[in-house]
């Protein structure tokens, strides 16, 4: 890898908000953070923010392509600009997953579509460096230095199953690298993850325990580019240290840790973790672990806290139900033994067709029962989920308040906060759920205005209180519906309180277990008020109230 050093109302409310300065809005937040209650905000880097309008095109990437299918701009500059501006603080966002920025293939697919370029990250060529369209490794740095500096971790995204697809510029690995065939039936666990996901695109052999010598492409890559002797140099000090065998699955290993080693990014997202044999991310993981204390070693200033490094999965299909085991049919897996510390959650959207109370009390009994000690990501819209809870984007209220109101990891999909369009006119398959982020909606609209304040409140308020996505809930009413959440540990004991589908004006909520003249805080509304013999009156024009101890 190539180091640094080398070569109306509520539109009032938004505008303040998006106004305040990062430092403000950070030193409201003096709560412990805690993975399992963590906003997490995911975009496609493309399709988020251009920041560097000067590396929009690479690597001749010129032909046409089917709708968004192509490369938009967007760029680790743009990102780390909205950081800047407090857009994510704003947001109360404590987390920041993006798509890969690893380089990648530089010819284009035609899948039926159109020519289609690796916009979406996951069609790696190079996992130790970076495309040119989303930025290069000091912007890398950039970027996650002023999220840290604003309070914010970064979580990439790991892809060792896979390579791009071979084109007539980048041609597949040798086959004791990959597998180009047979394509996955998903029958059993075989015919799972010895197996390819589409037609042209190469499998690593993860599985392999046959030493392999560097790719002949990647070899004269790395020479043209003048630092073969220095990746060779790493790669030889890597097997040293660990005594792992030269296979596929150590390689990738060791150039994803690189980053943790060099940039101290907090988190890996893995992708397409059930296509490979379960093994492979318990040694991820003892490596990125050791590649996250080794940053910390050297960067003492620089350390956030004494969380652990963040492990999330996506193993398709999983459900918060099934608890510990994902089935193959003829093989059941726990992937929790196996390397992560969070799974990625496929029944949330599911589940939020329900009532508030039942998904609530739902998701508190599982948490804090069976998978206490472990956390799961619940998502309702994501860039490859065609069926998303709500894809004309009618229930961005609803939307928010079972989202970020929920037990567990919220993850947020970008421009959920913005009711941004998922029904693009012309797209095919998932380009439509990947649409270029609507900025000029959120300048000029007071609908979208309205939405993203409502979330900017429910945000703010989950991230300044843990007990909100890591505490145990409790429904105090049914009508008016009103609960509590409480997350006690060794640093921090929190309890808040939330009514929802209250009438607008006056109202009377049941509170439990505070004393008589304990004051609280809504921080939806600002308005404070006194617990009375057990209960908090408070007169707003808003049906929500989020009820914080002061």
């Amino acid at each position: 890898m190539k180091k640094i050093g080398y070569s109306i109302f509520v539109v009032v409310l938004f505008l303040l908000s998006a106004c305040a300065t990062p430092e403000k809005q950070i030193a409201d937040a003096d709560k412990p953070f805690v993975w399992e209650g963590a906003n997490l905000y995911f975009l496609l880097t493309d399709r988020f923010n251009n920041g560097n309008t000067n590396n929009d095109v690479n690597f001749e990437r010129e032909l046409p392509t089917g709708k968004l299918r192509g490369f938009e701009g967007g760029d680790i500059q743009g990102i780390t600009q909205k950081i800047k501006e407090g857009y994510f603080n704003a947001l109360g966002i404590n987390a920041i997953w993006f798509t890969p920025v690893t380089e990648q293939i530089h010819g284009s697919v035609d899948e039926g579509t159109g020519n289609t370029y690796g916009f979406h990250g996951y069609w790696a060529k190079d996992w130790t460096a970076l495309d040119p369209n989303f930025g290069s490794m000091e912007d890398l740095a950039e970027l996650v230095e002023t999220a840290h500096a604003n309070g914010i971790r970064i979580v990439m995204d790991a892809v060792l199953n896979h390579t791009g697809p071979a084109t007539e510029t980048d041609p597949a690995w040798e086959t004791e690298w990959v597998r180009t065939g047979p394509t996955c039936t998903y029958q059993n666990f075989e015919t799972t993850t010895e197996c390819t996901l589409t037609d042209n695109l190469p499998d690593i052999k993860t599985e392999s325990n046959q030493e392999v010598t560097i790719p002949a492409s990647l070899a004269e890559k790395w020479k043209n580019e003048g630092r073969y002797e220095q990746e060779m140099k790493e790669l030889d000090e890597f097997f040293a240290r660990t005594g792992y065998p030269r296979t596929p699955k150590y390689h990738l290993i060791k150039w994803l840790c690189d980053y943790i080693i060099e940039f101290g990014i907090d988190g890996y997202r893995s992708d397409t973790v059930k296509h490979t044999e379960e093994t492979v991310w318990g040694d991820f993981r003892t490596e990125c672990e050791y590649a996250f204390q080794l940053w910390k070693e050297k960067n003492p200033e620089k350390v956030m806290d004494n969380n652990e490094f963040y492990s999330v999965a996506e193993v398709y299909g999983y459900n918060i139900s099934n608890k510990f085991a994902y089935s193959f049919g003829d093989k059941q897996v726990n992937y929790y033994a196996n390397g992560f510390t969070d799974l990625i959650n496929f029944e949330f959207k599911y589940n939020s067709l329900s009532n508030y109370e039942e998904l609530f009390s739902k998701y508190s009994e599982i948490l804090n029962g069976d998978l206490k000690g472990y956390g799961i990501l619940n998502y309702l819209t994501s860039h490859d989920d065609g069926s998303p809870f709500d894809q004309k984007r009618e229930k961005s209220i609803e939307s928010a308040n079972k989202l970020l109101l929920c037990p567990g990891t919220s993850q947020v999909y970008y421009g959920d906060e913005s009711a941004r369009s998922l029904v693009i006119e012309g797209t095919v398959g998932d380009a439509t759920l990947r649409s270029f982020m609507n900025w000029e909606k959120i300048a000029t609209d007071t609908h979208t205005q309205a939405v993203l304040a409502h979330w900017q409140k429910l945000g703010k308020f989950r991230r300044d209180h843990p007990a909100v996505g890591a505490g145990v809930h409790k429904m105090i009413s049914e009508t008016p519906y009103v609960f509590s959440r409480i997350y006690s540990n060794a640093e921090l004991h929190d309890q808040v309180f939330v009514g929802l589908d209250l009438p607008i004006g006056k109202k009377d909520l049941t509170i439990e277990g505070l004393e008589n003249g304990t004051k609280l805080r809504d921080a939806y509304s600002g308005e404070t008020a006194k617990v009375k013999n057990g209960k908090v009156s408070i007169d707003t024009e808003f049906d929500v109230v989020l009820l914080e101890v002061l």
